[in-house]
């Protein structure tokens, strides 16, 4: 594959005449640029346990002081993670703007730049992170203490373990299980191990992807803007994608299939859904190697429409094979 050098990687990243400044914006949407809004896709595994728990139609108690529908309690737990990934954010960046200012992308970012003070970036991770643990809490107790445990581990990414080899893309993916089991706590449904497993499986793999994505697109320059990077190489990332992957597609197939989970759902079809995530992930492999992607997992399932379409089908013959039994049309048609 070939290696791009900086100027490359600039002409690709950037519309031609847009250099040397940031673009001049109200310091409120720089500020919202600064939490990240593309990313907080990544929130929705809150959504699984919601799903998976066959809660969509249930009504449940999720407090002392509310009480309403599984769905609206994980919409707001959606929404709290979005504000806590916000929080995560703004410390990542103000951490690193002194290297993300000599990043030919990153340096556009607002902090970077300086179109956000640091002095506003802080305030505004502090008032935002207050009322969202705050919200959290107000929830359940043991969700605002999973909120918490993201917030606090993250911070910790943001420091030194971002810095310490196979523990930085672990910590990612532990950010990943915490998001899925505060989706469990605040619908009071049992954590599935399944879960968790695949969880923590495909956001390694999500992870490692992205390291290769830059170790490969930087070439030369990549340890320069992540000093990680020279732990890593190609071939050992390779490597491990390879055991991540077959053990996310292993995990998938054998949950589908275990007494466990027919017994849960009633139904043993669950493994028809397995051509999605086989689809999903060699397509991402595919995009990764031969078309250079990965360096944002958010934006490639947003712009890549045959991994788009992909998703959607599988949530949707996932939720109909689950709910198959309270969907009476398609009891009586297909039994």
């Amino acid at each position: 594959m070939a290696r791009h050098s900086i100027p490359d990687i600039i002409e690709r990243a950037e519309p031609r005449g847009a250099r040397g400044i940031a673009p001049a914006r109200p310091l409120a949407v720089s500020l919202l640029l600064s939490l990240r809004p593309a990313q907080w896709t990544k929130n929705l595994i809150v959504f699984g346990p919601l799903v998976l728990g066959q809660r969509l139609r249930d009504g449940v108690y999720v407090g002392t002081l509310l009480e309403g529908t599984a769905v609206l309690a994980s919409i707001a737990a959606f929404l709290i993670f979005c504000a806590l990934s916000g929080v995560v954010y703004l410390l990542n960046d103000v951490a690193d703007r002194e290297a993300d200012a000599k990043h030919p992308i990153k340096r556009y970012r607002p902090i970077a730049s300086g179109a956000v003070p640091v002095s506003v970036a802080l305030t505004t991770a502090a008032l935002l992170g207050t009322v969202a643990l705050g919200a959290a809490f107000w929830l359940r107790p043991a969700f605002g203490l999973l909120g918490t445990g993201y917030v606090g581990l993250l911070a910790l990414y943001s420091g030194p373990l971002k810095h310490v080899v196979i523990i930085d893309v672990l910590t990612i993916a532990i950010g990943f299980v915490l998001r899925a089991a505060a989706g469990a706590v605040v619908i009071g449904v049992a954590i599935s191990h399944w879960l968790l497993i695949l969880t923590i499986l495909l956001a390694l793999f999500l992870a490692l992807s992205k390291r290769r994505h830059e170790l490969v697109l930087l070439a030369d320059e990549a340890t320069s803007h992540r000093p990680i990077l020279q732990e890593y190489s190609p071939y050992l990332l390779d490597q491990m994608i390879s055991v991540v992957t077959a053990s996310t597609l292993l995990a998938y197939a054998f949950y589908t299939v275990s007494p466990e989970t027919i017994e849960k759902f009633g139904s043993d079809r669950l493994v028809w859904t397995l051509p999605f995530p086989l689809y999903g992930i060699f397509r991402y492999l595919y995009l990764v190697h031969q078309k250079e992607g990965g360096g944002s997992p958010s934006e490639m399932l947003q712009n890549d429409r045959p991994l788009l379409v992909c998703v959607a089908l599988w949530v949707m013959v996932l939720s109909v094979i689950i709910y198959w039994s309270q969907i009476p049309i398609l009891t009586r048609l297909i039994g």
